[in-house]
């Protein structure tokens, strides 16, 4: 079974195509400043040897049924294509960003799904819409594809109304569902199940903290398996230090801006997703500078990554609590996979709950997944490469085949 796995944002396409009975990527890439003066389009194939053969095209993109129409010919090239024609692709797996109340689980889509996430736009303006378009494209170019929706926000909808609630008029959740969601769930899911697997035992029985850092950052609690609080809320802005977001800050603080400063609704939301984070401490929101900056003696890059570590151990310290007792501690993504730094920084002087990293494993390179913790240590401390587009194309072939 080949999925093709498609990410649609409001300028961008981003692809990936699975072989399921022989898992592996055949392709993938991204159609990107689509609608812009000069589009880009990166596609890597597989070719001989399992390697990867890679192609840039440079040149407008006049809407995203042309970037799909594109990447399909690509895929399909009588030379150097990975599909002899379309009906080679059985379906398509859609990353869909906010799924609010309705969707628990990965979906096939009909005319009700995609209803429903039309009517979630309001909370995921610039990304559901988006979205939406991709399905309705891949429908067309694909008809004969069965399209699935795999929700970034499903995997958080196991927590409770104690965790997922804001204390504001309760109205306000009745009729607008004003509420923590919660989101990187793809990955929060699929970071865990495979921390099961590498310590051999099942995740129902097994409390985790999953700690997603990338330019956005999130974690997540698991209790038996299931998340039971996360640390992004009714927007990815809440939760931890980020690359460019604020994460938590008073809820008076636009107040604030908007009263002493005369910031408007607008300047106060460019202000705290796209300037805060490391990059509104120290200048940049590339983990690798804010590290480089920090050795070769700025303060403020100092600072930040403080502020960063100090963030993630008070979340690490509050789900504990959440939990009662910790299995296992997971990093992943870019950040999380690759900074050791980064790990010691936000796991130092925890020994006291069981969590306690060794230095030698901590520094070791590698892609797989790997144990950081000292020998014996009571908590497993576990770096697992995240993969959201594989998790997508699971998900979509799990619920065709259910």
């Amino acid at each position: 079974m080949k999925i093709l796995v498609i990410n649609t944002g409001s300028s961008s396409i981003k692809y990936e195509l699975f072989d399921m009975d022989h898992p592996r990527v055949l392709a993938s890439g991204a159609a990107e400043k689509i609608g812009e003066g000069a589009g880009i389009l990166t596609h890597r194939r597989i070719v001989t040897g399992g390697k990867f053969s890679k192609e840039v095209e440079k040149g407008p993109i006049a809407d995203h049924q042309a970037g799909l129409k594109r990447i399909v010919a690509l895929l399909m090239d009588p030379e150097h294509g990975v599909v002899r024609e379309k009906s080679e692709i059985s379906a398509v797996g859609h990353r869909v960003v906010h799924g609010g109340e309705a969707f628990h689980a990965t979906v096939i889509i009909d005319d009700k799904v995609m209803e429903a996430i039309r009517q979630n736009s309001h909370l995921a303006p610039l990304h559901n819409p988006a979205n939406l378009m991709g399905i309705e494209i891949s429908k067309a170019v694909f008809p004969n594809a069965i399209q699935v929706a795999v929700f970034d926000t499903a995997f958080h909808q196991s927590i409770p109304m104690k965790a997922f609630l804001y204390a504001i008029p309760f109205e306000m959740y009745e009729k607008e569902r004003i509420r923590r969601y919660g989101f990187h769930g793809t990955s929060h899911a699929y970071v865990a199940e495979k921390a099961a697997i590498f310590l051999d035992l099942p995740l129902k029985e097994l409390n985790l903290i999953t700690i997603h850092l990338g330019n956005g950052a999130s974690m997540a609690a698991l209790k038996n398996g299931k998340c039971v609080d996360t640390s992004m809320g009714m927007t990815p802005l809440a939760g931890l230090v980020m690359g460019s977001r604020s994460g938590d800050v008073d809820p008076a603080l636009p107040f604030f801006l908007a009263d002493h400063l005369g910031m408007s609704v607008k300047d106060i939301d460019r202000l705290l997703n796209e300037e805060s984070g490391l990059k509104g401490i120290c200048g940049t929101n590339d983990m690798r500078e804010v590290i480089a900056k920090m050795n070769s003696g700025d303060e403020r890059a100092k600072i930040a990554l403080e502020l960063y570590g100090y963030r993630v151990k008070k979340y690490i310290g509050a789900y504990f609590a959440v939990l009662g007792n910790l299995d296992v501690l997971v990093f992943t993504a870019g950040v999380g996979e690759n900074s050791p730094e980064i790990r010691e920084l936000c796991c130092e002087g925890l020994s006291r709950l069981g969590i306690e990293i060794d230095q030698r494993r901590n520094c070791n390179s590698g892609n797989e997944t790997k144990e950081i913790n000292v020998p014996g240590a009571e908590v497993k401390i576990l770096v697992v490469p995240t993969n959201e587009a594989l998790k997508i194309a699971q998900e979509t072939r799990k619920v065709i085949e259910s």
